[in-house]
């Protein structure tokens, strides 16, 4: 049976870690065991609290004894996962669990070794409820991505990764915080990976829910696909 490694990296999410982890537990996938590893990155708020009063065999809780990034985060989770395909999953509800299997099938019936969920369409329908500079800013990475390393997407930013775990398993990972993003994305594309995407829901927070990215990370991300360009 092909298993699945759900990989949740956590920083200040009190308000949705819980609801996440139950989402993600409820996922029926056929002919697939799942395992779930959270990652909680030294959060400030009640989050580490709540994941410590989780008692539950089935999940693996870790904890980062400092805040070091998301990046950071999702590293730990790799290195504890032991699924044959990785879902990288945000912590906050702008994503949902409910669409693992679209994500998922491409992988399964072989027709891709890496998928990225698309979130153009469900950004581009709830525009006037999210921040403009976001979606031009993703736009602009992703094309810049495209013609870098010859790629076809339409969403490099997007937090729903999913590849098999041959694809990352000789990657040396250099990323500790958002520019996670463009570095695997970066490293996959010139192993010679094809990035197959599918369209995926969105709901977008704004800063005072909980929106931690900003346009500094936009330019970092500029950076570092420049960068991975031409180093490794």
């Amino acid at each position: 049976m092909i298993k699945l490694s759900v990989i949740i990296p956590v920083y200040n999410e009190e308000k949705t870690i819980r609801k996440v982890i139950d989402k993600v537990k409820k996922v029926k996938l056929k002919n697939i065991s799942k395992e779930i590893v959270v990652v909680d990155d030294c959060s400030k708020d009640n989050t580490k609290n709540i994941l410590k009063n989780i008692n539950d065999i089935s999940l693996k809780i870790l904890f980062h004894k400092k805040n070091v990034g998301k990046g950071s985060a999702i590293k730990t989770g790799l290195k504890s996962s032991t699924g044959d395909i990785i879902l990288i999953q945000d912590a906050d509800l702008e994503y949902n669990p409910d669409e693992y299997e679209k994500l998922l099938k491409p992988i399964i019936e072989d027709k891709a070794k890496v998928v990225y969920g698309s979130r153009l369409d469900a950004i581009r329908k709830n525009i006037k409820n999210m921040y403009k500079l976001h979606y031009i800013g993703n736009l602009f990475l992703t094309l810049i991505t495209n013609l870098l390393y010859g790629a076809k997407i339409t969403d490099m930013e997007t937090g729903y990764k999913v590849f098999r775990r041959e694809v990352i398993k000789d990657i040396n990972l250099k990323a500790n915080r958002f520019d996670f993003e463009p570095e695997i994305t970066a490293k996959i594309l010139k192993k010679g990976y094809k990035i197959h995407e599918v369209s995926i829901s969105f709901v977008g927070r704004k800063f005072k829910e909980g929106k931690k990215i900003t346009w500094r990370d936009g330019i970092k991300a500029a950076y570092y696909l420049i960068k991975y360009r031409f180093v490794d």
